[in-house]
C-alpha cells in the first residue's frame, strides 16, 4: 500500500513539475526569440513542388516538420532558412539553382507577410519579434554554390544571404568537407586553399557569418586562427556525445568559446545518438555536455527539420522545440542560460559579425579571382583570365590588406 502511494506521489510530482517546466519555457520564449539555426523547407519546396509556391499552402502543408501552425504551436522567433542544393550541381548549375532557392524564400515571406518577416540583419530579428511574426533569414548550405567566385558571393550577399555553410557533403576547389576526416574522401586542400583564405577575409568585410558545420577539424581551426569575426555552426551536435564527424569535438568547442562563435545544436537522430533512435533527453545532453566544456554563451539551437529523415521521441516537429526547452529547465538551466541559448548567443554573435563589418568598410571587395587552373573543367570558359597578362596570384592584394586589417584589430 505505502510503495503504491509513493509510486502515484513520484508520477503526479513529475507530472505537475513537467507541466510548471513548459509553462515556464513558453514564458522566456515569449520574452527571448527562439532563433534556429537551420531549416530546409525551401528544398523540400524544390522536391516535392519545384518551387511552385501557388500549389502549396503552409497553412495546412503535411507530413513535413515545419507548417505555419507548428511554427506558432514551436514559437519560432527567427528562423535561417536553408538555401542548398545537392553537391551534384558543382561545376553545372549550382548557382542558378541557389538563386532559384534564394528566391522561393523570397516568395515565402511575400505569399505569407504576416507569419514572415524577410531579414538581413541582428535588428531586423528583433522588429521581427516585437511585432510577432517569425524573422526570416537565408543561409546558403555549401561552398560549391558560389562557383568559386567572390563576385557571386557578393551579389548573394546582396540578395540577403547572411551565412555560407563552407562546404557541404563534397570538396569545393578552395575547402574540404567533413568526409575527407571519415578517410572515405582524400583532402585536397589541405584545409583551405589560398583562395579559401580569401572568401573568409570577404566574408568578414561584407558580414556574413561564417558557418563551419560539414567542414573538416582542420578547417575549423584555420578559420578560428584567421578569421575576427565569430564563427557559428548552424546545425552540428558535440562529437563527444556521439564521435560522428559531423559534429564538433571539445578542442573546437572550446576555441569558439574563446572566440565569441556558437554551435547550432542539431537534431537528427544519427548526430545525437549515433543511431536510428533518439529523445528530447539525449539531445539536451549535448546542450549539458556543450555548456560543460564551454559554456552556455556558445550554444544555440539548429535543428535541421525537413533535412533530416529521422527525429528524436518528443521533437517530432518544430512544434515540439518547447519540449527541449522544458527539459533543460528540468535539469537546472537557469532562465539566463535558457535565453542565452534561445536567441541572445546568436544575437550577440551576428551582431559583432556587423560591428567587424563596419569596421572594415573603407577596404575595397575583393576582386582578384581563383586560378584558372583550379577550376578548369568542361563546363567553364577562361574569358579573362588570358588578357592584358593578367595572372592570378595566390592570395590577392585586397584579400592580404583585410588579413592584416583584422590582425591589428585582435
Amino acid at each position: 500500500m505505502l510503495l503504491g502511494l509513493s509510486l502515484l506521489m513520484f508520477f503526479t510530482c513529475r507530472c505537475v513539475s513537467s507541466d510548471e517546466d513548459l509553462s515556464r519555457a513558453l514564458k522566456l520564449m515569449s520574452e527571448t526569440p527562439l532563433i534556429d539555426g537551420h531549416n530546409d523547407l525551401p528544398w523540400q519546396m524544390r522536391i516535392q513542388f519545384n518551387n511552385q509556391l501557388n500549389k502549396v499552402d503552409l497553412n495546412t502543408l503535411e507530413n513535413m516538420h515545419t507548417n505555419i501552425p507548428k511554427i506558432k504551436t514551436g514559437r519560432l522567433g527567427a528562423q535561417f532558412w536553408s538555401a542548398y542544393v545537392p553537391c551534384e550541381t558543382q561545376y553545372k548549375d549550382a548557382v542558378r539553382q541557389t538563386l532559384e532557392q534564394i528566391d522561393v524564400i523570397h516568395r515565402m515571406c511575400q505569399k505569407y507577410p504576416d507569419v514572415f518577416m524577410f531579414a538581413k540583419s541582428s535588428r531586423d530579428i528583433k522588429d521581427a519579434f516585437a511585432r510577432n511574426k517569425t524573422a526570416s533569414l537565408i543561409g546558403v548550405e555549401g561552398g560549391h554554390s558560389i562557383d568559386s567566385s567572390l563576385g557571386t558571393l557578393r551579389t548573394m550577399y546582396q540578395l540577403g544571404v547572411r551565412y555560407l555553410t563552407l562546404t557541404h557533403s563534397c570538396n569545393t576547389p578552395w575547402a574540404d568537407n567533413w568526409l575527407v576526416d571519415t578517410g572515405s574522401e582524400p583532402s585536397e586542400h589541405n584545409g583551405l586553399s589560398p583562395f579559401g583564405k580569401q572568401v573568409i577575409a570577404e566574408m568578414n568585410r561584407m558580414g556574413m557569418l561564417i558557418d563551419l558545420s560539414h567542414v573538416t577539424v582542420r578547417v575549423m581551426h584555420q578559420v578560428l586562427d584567421m578569421s575576427k569575426a565569430p564563427v557559428i555552426f548552424s546545425h552540428s551536435s558535440a562529437f563527444a556525445v556521439c564521435p560522428h564527424k559531423r559534429n564538433v569535438p571539445d578542442e573546437v568547442l572550446k576555441r569558439v568559446n574563446e572566440t565569441g562563435g556558437i554551435v547550432m545544436i542539431n537534431f537528427y537522430n544519427d548526430y545525437v545518438t549515433c543511431s536510428q533512435t533518439a529523445t528530447v533527453a539525449n539531445v539536451a545532453d549535448h546542450f549539458d555536455h556543450i555548456r560543460k566544456v564551454a559554456g552556455a554563451g556558445i550554444i544555440g539551437f539548429g535543428g535541421d527539420y525537413d533535412g533530416v529523415e529521422r527525429v528524436p521521441e518528443g521533437l517530432e516537429d518544430v512544434s515540439k522545440v518547447p519540449n527541449l526547452v522544458a527539459e533543460l529547465l528540468r535539469r537546472g538551466w537557469s532562465d539566463q542560460e535558457v535565453k542565452a541559448a534561445l536567441g541572445d548567443n546568436l544575437l550577440r554573435v551576428f551582431q559583432k559579425v556587423e560591428e567587424i563589418a563596419e569596421s572594415l568598410r573603407k577596404l575595397s571587395p575583393d576582386d582578384v579571382p581563383i586560378p584558372y587552373d583550379e577550376v578548369k573543367n568542361p563546363c567553364r570558359t577562361s574569358t579573362g583570365y588570358s588578357r592584358g597578362g593578367i595572372s592570378p596570384s595566390p592570395l590577392s592584394l585586397a584579400a592580404l590588406l583585410i588579413t592584416l586589417a583584422l590582425q591589428k584589430l585582435i
